[in-house]
């Protein structure tokens, strides 16, 4: 028996690595009709799916520039806008100085001419206490110029024209000597 089985080893020294014929045709017309299953059913589908994401990212990247695009127009609209009210300010600021300053030169101008009034206003108020008082000083410097030049001379001096005549040029002399004095 052992020659058997040598005998049947020897005709069947094929490589074992090798499948048999029927095992490769089989494996062969499998292979075939899972290909074509494969190609007709499942790669289609596949496909399909694949297209359908590739253009859902295309359209959302379409979308996300057009944001983008609409957003950097708003931020450059908004910078303009931004530098026209920065301008305005600045031109109502300018306005506001320059009317800050007129109204202050006007009230200077005013606070001379009310200062330039009540100071003439004093003046004059003055001098015509000073007439007033000189007009007070001779009446009263002449009635003691009288009585005292009456108790001197021993006479009385009724004469109001003669009296006002004396005490007149006393007076008189009296203002050339403080002017030479001067």
């Amino acid at each position: 028996m052992l020659h058997a089985v040598i005998a049947a080893a020897a005709e069947e020294a094929h490589n074992p690595l090798l499948p048999a014929w029927p095992d490769i045709i089989w494996s062969a017309v499998c292979f075939v009709v899972i290909l074509f299953f494969f190609w007709k059913l499942i790669l289609p589908r596949m496909q399909k799916m694949l297209d359908d994401r590739a253009e859902a990212i295309e359209g959302n990247i379409a979308k996300a520039d057009d944001a983008q695009r609409k957003a950097e127009a708003a931020l450059e609209q908004y910078t303009a806008q931004l530098a026209d009210a920065r301008a305005e300010a600045g031109k109502i600021r300018d306005v506001a100085r320059a009317d800050g300053q007129k109204i202050i030169s006007e009230l200077k101008e005013q606070a001379g001419a009310e200062a330039a009034r009540i100071t003439a206003s004093a003046k004059a108020q003055i001098e015509a206490e000073r007439q007033a008082a000189v007009l007070s000083l001779r009446a009263e410097v002449g009635t003691l110029a009288i009585d005292l030049a009456s108790g001197v001379i021993g006479e009385s001096l009724t004469d109001d024209a003669k009296a006002s005549a004396i005490v007149d040029r006393f007076l008189a002399d009296l203002e050339a000597s403080e002017k030479a004095a001067k």
